[in-house]
């Protein structure tokens, strides 16, 4: 098969005229930066995991680029376009990837918190009271929905209005995407939480079809994509990091993200990110292989 493209955790692979697949690798990235170390068996847990949550979405009547999982890191999906130049998309394109991450948030965590606390976002905007002190865990009145870029080396925030002059998407549309979002929610929190998890935040990625329907697509309810934590803890006041935060919550501990920041700030060369050791290696691993068993309800060998 002819490689397409590589990106951060999977290569891409051109099947024929319709098809695409992706092979999961055990590649491990935090803040856009690709860390140098491998995480047995990370594909693995990816890929099943969101083939797992393909079918569940299917059953449920919602469209998805989702054909076929090759085991163990393998998973073929309809193809669409990447059009890069977005001044060609416009609201006739068919068969093309919305150049879009649709992000929710239904509780108070990472940059969300980070962006509260320098005043970026007020609690107003989150749904509080205006004088209300937003506290790190906190759960939202109602869900919070962003969107960022998807084809850009950094995703950026976008206001509604950028998000529709790049994506060719309709206001109607772009409606009905934000709808479908909190239909999959439900449908997540209604499966995790027979496995005491609490799903704090996500991402998810959007396509249309030959026939301009909006086609869920990507990977999603992963724990690359999406934020968990666990519901026995967080009953006992802990938010307990059950996903790829806990890499990240390293990094900031370290100190490496704080040097990051400042670099991307003052535009300057990004210091290297370094390796993770081999326990933390180990601890990485078994929390990926955790997390699919509690997601999936599924047994990981």
């Amino acid at each position: 098969m002819n490689l397409l493209r590589t990106g951060k955790v999977k290569q891409v692979y051109e099947v024929d005229d319709d098809t695409l697949e992706f092979v999961f690798t055990d590649n491990i990235s935090v803040f856009d930066k690709i860390i140098p170390s491998n995480i047995p068996c990370k594909g693995e847990t990816l890929c099943r995991t969101a083939a797992f949550w393909f079918q569940v979405c299917r059953k449920a009547g919602i469209k998805t680029h989702f054909t076929e999982l090759i085991p163990p890191n393998r998973m073929r999906v309809k193809r669409v376009d990447v059009i890069e130049d977005m001044s060609k998309i416009n609201t006739s394109t068919v068969n093309y990837l919305i150049p879009l991450e649709f992000i929710s948030r239904q509780y108070v965590a990472g940059s969300l918190f980070d962006r509260v606390r320098s005043g970026e976002i007020s609690p107003k905007d989150l749904g509080f009271d205006e004088n209300h002190e937003v506290k790190y865990g906190e759960k939202l009145p109602k869900p919070y929905y962003e969107t960022t870029t998807k084809l850009e080396k950094v995703d950026r925030l976008l206001t509604r209005e950028e998000a529709l002059k790049i994506s060719g998407l309709t206001e109607a549309e772009l409606d009905h995407v934000f709808e479908l979002v909190a239909k999959i929610d439900e449908i997540i929190d209604s499966e995790v939480g027979e496995r005491m998890l609490i799903h704090v935040d996500g991402k998810k990625e959007f396509a249309m079809d030959a026939q301009r329907n909006i086609m869920l697509i990507d990977t999603f309810g992963t724990s690359d994509e999406d934020r968990w934590w666990d519901e026995d803890a967080y009953a006992a006041g802990e938010c307990v990091e059950l996903s790829k935060e806990a890499v990240r919550q390293y990094y900031r501990e370290t100190g490496y993200f704080d040097e990051l920041m400042a670099a991307r700030k003052k535009g300057i060369p990004e210091p290297d990110i370094p390796a993770l050791s081999e326990e933390w290696i180990k601890k990485v691993q078994d929390l990926y292989i955790e997390m699919f068993e509690r997601l999936t309800g599924e047994s990981f060998r």
